[in-house]
């Protein structure tokens, strides 16, 4: 479904973006995946080691936040493969600090990584496939961002404001021929999640009605659609991928 394409993935390194970076694999694609620190890059190149010996795999970790370093790094990217066709905004953080002890300084840090650096590397993204004619942008949400959450509200807001940018967006480079779409987990089987006892992962499953978390392929999966051709008619659409949890 994405032959010859060419996908960047922030966040790209564990969870739901290496489950990304497998199925753009998989389908065809050429990636290079994003993480924060130089180690995990290489750790997640390490378990691509086949996918990195083709030379379909590259990995970076740059500071989402620096305008220069996205900029930098897109245009070696498009320099490597010839071209750039797919980015998904992966990258994040989640918070469950009550607003009585939440600080400021973990707020913006929040902000940071789950807007602001969308924004930048959605804008430099923006660029080069204005000049190739089109493009898909693919921003990870969440469900919380339709429903909230009962703290850590910096971690909703983040997501509430990514919705937004998506729906602007997608008005906005329509013209352009880039795709805006963007994908709202519910609860995933993520090494996060296995770690919680298990009395706390029972109610939790009771609220979705397929009885089950997804796992990171089942939001990997709607990723894969809405990066291909299937969903030439899709933008500024808020998938939501949760099991029509109750909340």
């Amino acid at each position: 479904m994405l032959e010859n394409k060419v996908a960047v993935v922030t966040g790209g390194t564990r969870g739901i973006g290496l489950a990304i970076v497998k199925r753009f694999l998989e389908e065809g694609a050429k990636v290079a995946l994003l993480g924060s620190r130089v180690e995990t890059v290489n750790h997640a190149l390490n378990e691509l080691k086949e996918e990195v010996e083709k030379g379909t795999v590259l990995g970076f970790a740059p500071n989402l936040n620096d305008e220069q370093e996205v900029r930098e790094t897109f245009q070696k990217i498009k320099e490597t493969f010839g071209h750039f066709d797919i980015l998904v905004n992966n990258a994040g953080m989640s918070s469950r600090t009550p607003l009585y002890q939440y600080e400021a300084k973990e707020f913006q840090k929040i902000i940071d990584l789950n807007l602001n650096s969308v924004f930048t590397c959605s804008k430099e993204a923006a660029i080069i496939m204005k000049e190739q004619q089109g493009g898909v942008i693919l921003n990870t949400s969440s469900m919380v961002s339709l429903y909230g959450q009962p703290s850590g509200v910096g971690y909703p807001a983040s997501k509430f404001a990514v919705n937004g940018l998506t729906k602007s967006l997608a008005r906005e480079l329509g013209k352009d021929h880039i795709r805006v779409n963007a994908v709202a987990p519910g609860v995933v089987n993520t090494d996060m999640v296995k770690n919680l006892p298990k009395e706390m992962i029972e109610p939790i499953i009771k609220t979705i009605p397929l009885g089950r978390m997804a796992e990171p392929v089942d939001i990997a999966n709607a990723f894969v659609f809405l990066a291909s051709d299937m969903a030439s008619y899709i933008t500024g659409a808020i998938l939501s991928v949760d099991g029509a949890t109750m909340v």
